[in-house]
């Protein structure tokens, strides 16, 4: 089976691409499900109703989230209500939502998302993220062998001793966080897709998404900026994953970086 990850969306030019986007990328590619990282997809930070309602309807079956979890007051609703949105598993018992999820249907196996945040250089700080994926892996691999994990944080060892600690029990470890796009796209050596960041998908004429001049100004003068959304050479970025559906082990892993402006383009009917 195949499964598109998309890499953080940044405000409604991010949400813009992939409405614009998935949809041709699910027929390209004969994607069987999506997850996209969405804490950003408000203004740029933190998540609503609304724009987690965009990004359903482009055909993303699971969102994630991370450390801009509770920017937006709205997302109290989605924790409260939505099983298809997921925060952090490690934050303390009793907290709203959840932070795993199993996608049922009659047209593939089941598949596990699980959302996790590193605490290297992360707030707020929250439980041990390895203990908790211990325990929540030994869990669900009584479900499905078909497990992709969305680990949030900024620390590139922790993502890579996250990958190597859960080889050959998961199918896909992917870093968001950093909206950089790394290049060590892997299949370790138990069978587990392995990517330290999926990049992200927004507007790339810009520092992270955000007005170039701001950030600098920030830099220059240590002074507060308004940080808002860019809007030009918009990509959607991310990462495609084929799995071996019986055994849940990851058989290919490439790179996706696809902008709006290519939107024209004919499929090529190529299966990655």
């Amino acid at each position: 089976m195949n499964i598109l990850f998309i890499g953080d969306i940044v405000g409604e030019p991010g949400r813009r691409a992939v409405s614009e986007l998935v949809p041709h990328l699910r027929n390209e590619f004969a994607i069987d499900v999506v997850i996209a990282n969405g804490e950003n997809s408000a203004g740029g930070s933190g998540i609503t109703p609304h724009t987690a309602a965009d990004i359903f309807s482009a055909g993303v079956d699971i969102i994630t989230s991370g450390d801009h979890l509770w920017d937006q007051k709205e997302v109290t609703q989605l924790l409260e209500s939505e099983p298809r949105f997921l925060r952090p598993i490690n934050y303390p018992s009793g907290t709203l939502g959840q932070g795993s999820t199993i996608i049922q249907s009659d047209l593939h196996p089941p598949v596990a998302v699980v959302n996790v945040q590193g605490r290297t250089f992360m707030q707020p700080p929250l439980e041990n993220p390895f203990y908790a994926m211990q325990r929540e892996v030994s869990r669900l691999r009584d479900i499905t062998p078909i497990i992709v994990v969305d680990i949030h944080a900024e620390a590139t060892s922790e993502k890579i001793a996250m990958g190597r600690m859960l080889d050959g029990r998961v199918s896909a470890v992917i870093g968001t966080h950093t909206h950089v796009q790394t290049a060590d796209e892997q299949i370790f050596p138990m069978g587990t897709a392995f990517l330290c960041d999926a990049g992200f998908t927004g507007p790339h004429e810009s520092v992270l998404g955000r007005d170039i001049d701001p950030v600098i100004k920030r830099f220059l003068t240590s002074t507060p900026q308004r940080f808002s959304v860019a809007v030009a050479k918009i990509l959607l970025q991310g990462v495609l994953i084929e799995v071996d559906s019986a055994s849940g082990q990851a058989k290919r892993i490439q790179r996706i970086s696809r902008a709006v402006q290519n939107l024209s383009d004919k499929p090529s009917g190529r299966r990655f």
